[in-house]
């Protein structure tokens, strides 16, 4: 069996102008290529290293790099850009890396560096004291995004290596790929082989692009726009897919955004793969394949083709393994395999058994069917242990019971259990803090928080208090109805503004929600007196919302001419509404002039002050918290309390112009007021938003609960003050 160096070497001599590599720099030919390579393995020979680290974006240094640490013969560890740093400096140890390879110069702080080539430099390191133990075939050892929380190395060797990347040009044959775009990090073994090796050991051209200009940042981020813009520009044959990519690649080609004529073979592995996406791509002739692989078999078992493919299955496995399921249901690979993971001892030579379960038709296709144990594959690929990211949060946090979901989803969830009495607000500060440690593909987006202990005598629990997963799957949704919801600030994520501010107010929003006035109504305990006093209330801030948008739009900066012009639509809709509110009371038998002259109550003199201070001397955006509020209060519990209070006081229909008419009114307000808010992206503007509408929850809801009720004293409540 010739050697990748030895395939590529041959390449060279037969096609030393054809295009090996482009990238948006440069294009290397064959003959430069391996020029290229095989002086930087002299260079690395001479530097008397034995294990290295590559690191850099997805650039030809980086290819050439590789391919000279195949040739001198020394271990190569790719370092992943998406690990935190101290997964990072867990992998440098463990490795005990010599050096590091840099495919750009070295970043600030690494302060000696030598020059190896004009693409690479090479950076000394001590060295670690205790190097984990490595077998001694090793050629490369790539790192699991860590699903235990640590990456977890394993040890491939050359011939491991090169039989994995002719299996795979032998399923391929005839295919004619003559250019791969390279999309996931070269660091990640998938890409490695089969986006990197095998396109070249098949005479083609490998193009690279930067992360950033597909789109990318860390490893589950991505500007979907960028990186279909990208594949247009360079029209390749062929691309390999993570979950979430394969989606985004669909939904473009269904809209036509993307130009898929080209296109010949799209490989999806990597994560779970959805029957109905697959079905999609068909549809509109998207050639999608899915596979199937892990690290300790080479990153491919299995892989469907054109000619050669299955619907729900991962297709056959390649030639240069054997695949069986045992007893248990469990898939099991032999035939070409991994030595074994860095720094623990070899394993027998048997099968690997890869936590997957799975089964054979009668043809020899393999379908995957879930994990065995529980780790979950996020919709990007990565690798997470819930026990791992679970014991963190009880760690960290202090909860009492915590579940991690979201397999096959691009971030993660969990169900906690959190039964003392902080906040939302505080529980959230905490997870952020906590977010900010971890690597981003196990940052969490959304959290449950339930305030009664999941028992054992529901069913969730073991008897030792252990979760029992699948009962608490199958019982999630309603589990998560009753609990309150946290949404998080996932680094890069462009959550729209409208959804952090309603994730922010929530804790505030509760207090409004969880007036005594509600559950009276429901109850037929809410008489004349409360309603004339509602309304009272409700005309001496009404009559005040004119003047303050007039006001905010009078001192808006020019940036915020959108706003302002939002204030003209608002002020020619909202004009009048005071008067609204004085006929509900005439029609009540009230005195119209008396209710003019009368005070307010200090919960809204407090709030319309608040309100005219923070327009004069602070931002004055900070008046839409108020129309978060009131709108958003509005749409909740207008029309529904008008209903019930009409038909239990027995008022005419001219008693509830206000309230009817803002029930309605304020679904198409509101959905004005959500596009508005999405275009405010200025963080002090956003701050001052949230702020207003925090205190306005508190203030609106202290009138709320100070309303008189027939059965109760009134329950005044001005904390904020």
């Amino acid at each position: 069996m010739a050697t990748l160096p030895d395939q590529l070497g041959d390449l060279a001599l037969r096609q030393p102008d054809s295009i090996a590599l482009s990238s948006p720099s440069n294009c290397v030919s064959w003959r430069e290529l391996w020029r290229e390579v095989t002086d930087l393995a002299q260079a690395i020979t001479d530097c008397r290293v034995e294990r290295v680290g590559l690191a850099g974006d997805n650039t030809p240094g980086w290819v050439i790099a590789d391919l000279a640490c195949l040739v001198a013969g020394v271990v190569c560890v790719p370092i992943p850009g998406f690990f935190s740093s101290e997964q990072t400096k867990h992998l440098k140890e463990q490795a005990g890396l010599d050096a590091l390879l840099w495919v750009s110069q070295c970043p600030a702080g690494h302060d000696y560096h030598e020059k190896l080539s004009e693409h690479v430099w090479l950076e000394p390191l001590a060295g670690s004291e205790r190097p984990a133990s490595m077998p001694l075939a090793t050629t490369r050892v790539t790192f699991t995004s860590g699903s235990t929380g640590q990456p977890k190395g394993v040890c491939l060797s050359s011939e491991h290596l090169t039989a994995t990347v002719d299996a795979l040009r032998q399923r391929l044959a005839g295919m004619h790929l003559s250019r791969h775009l390279c999309i996931l990090p070269l660091a990640t073994l998938l890409e490695n082989i089969a986006g990197v090796y095998l396109p070249l050991t098949m005479g083609g051209t490998v193009v690279l692009e930067p992360l950033a200009s597909l789109g990318m940042t860390g490893s589950s981020t991505l500007d979907a726009g960028r990186l279909i813009r990208t594949i247009n520009r360079h029209n390749p044959d062929s691309m390999i897919l993570v979950p979430e990519l394969a989606a985004v690649l669909v939904s473009a080609a269904e809209n036509g955004q993307l130009e898929a004529k080209g296109l010949r073979f799209l490989a999806v592995g990597g994560g779970k793969v959805s029957d109905d996406l697959l079905r999609r791509a068909k549809a509109i002739g998207l050639p999608l394949f899915e596979g199937y692989g892990l690290s300790e078999c080479g990153s491919v078992v299995a892989l469907n083709r054109p000619g050669e493919e299955r619907s729900g299955t991962v297709g056959r496995p390649l030639g240069h393994v054997r695949v069986n399921v045992d007893s248990q249901g469990e898939i099991q690979v032999a035939g070409s395999r991994f030595l074994g993971y860095l720094g623990e001892e070899p394993g027998a030579d048997g099968p690997v058994a890869t936590g997957d379960l799975g089964s054979l038709d009668a043809d020899g296709y393999l379908q995957v069917n879930g994990r065995i144990k529980n780790l979950l594959i996020t919709s990007f690929g990565r690798n997470v242990s819930p026990e791992w990211l679970e014991s963190e949060l009880v760690q960290c946090i202090g909860v009492r019971q915590a579940l991690v979901f979201g397999d096959g989803e691009p971030a993660l969830s969990a169900l906690l259990t959190i039964p003392d009495g902080r906040s939302a607000e505080q529980i959230a500060d905490v997870l952020e803090e906590l977010n900010r440690r971890l690597p981003d593909y196990a940052r969490l987006l959304s959290v449950y928080i339930r305030r009664r202990p999941l028992t054992s005598q529901q069913g969730y629990l073991t008897d030792n208090g252990r979760l029992i997963r699948v009962r608490l799957m199958n019982d999630l949704p309603e589990l998560l109805a009753g609990t309150e919801s946290i949404h998080l600030h996932k680094r890069g994520n462009s959550m729209a503004f409208f959804d952090t501010l309603q994730a922010e107010t929530a804790e505030a929003r509760a207090h409004v929600n969880g007036a005594p006035v509600i559950r009276a109504i429901a109850e037929g305990r809410f008489d004349l007196k409360s309603y004339t006093w509602f309304l009272t209330q409700a005309y001496h801030h009404v009559k005040h919302t004119v003047p303050l948008m007039m006001a905010c739009g009078s001192r808006l900066p020019e940036r915020l001419e959108f706003v302002r012009k939002a204030l003209v639509e608002y002020i020619e809709e909202e004009y009048g509404h005071h008067e609204w509110i004085l006929d509900d009371l005439a029609a009540c038998g009230e005195d119209r002039e008396v209710a003019q002259q009368g005070s307010p109550d200090t919960s809204i003199e407090l709030m319309v002050s608040w309100l005219y201070d923070q327009i004069h001397r602070g931002n004055p955006v900070a008046f839409f918290g108020m129309v978060q509020v009131l709108e958003g209060t509005s749409i909740e519990l207008a029309t529904p309390l008008a209903e019930q209070i009409q038909k239990h006081l027995a008022l005419p229909d001219q008693a509830f112009s206000y309230l009817y008419s803002h029930g309605a009114l304020d679904q198409d307000h509101f959905e004005f007021f959500r596009n508005l808010m999405n275009e405010v992206i200025n963080p002090d503007d956003q701050v001052a938003i949230i702020s207003a509408a925090r205190m306005v929850y508190r203030l609106y809801g202290d009138m709320l609960w100070s309303i008189p009720l027939p059965a109760q004293e009134k329950d005044k409540r001005h904390e904020a003050a």
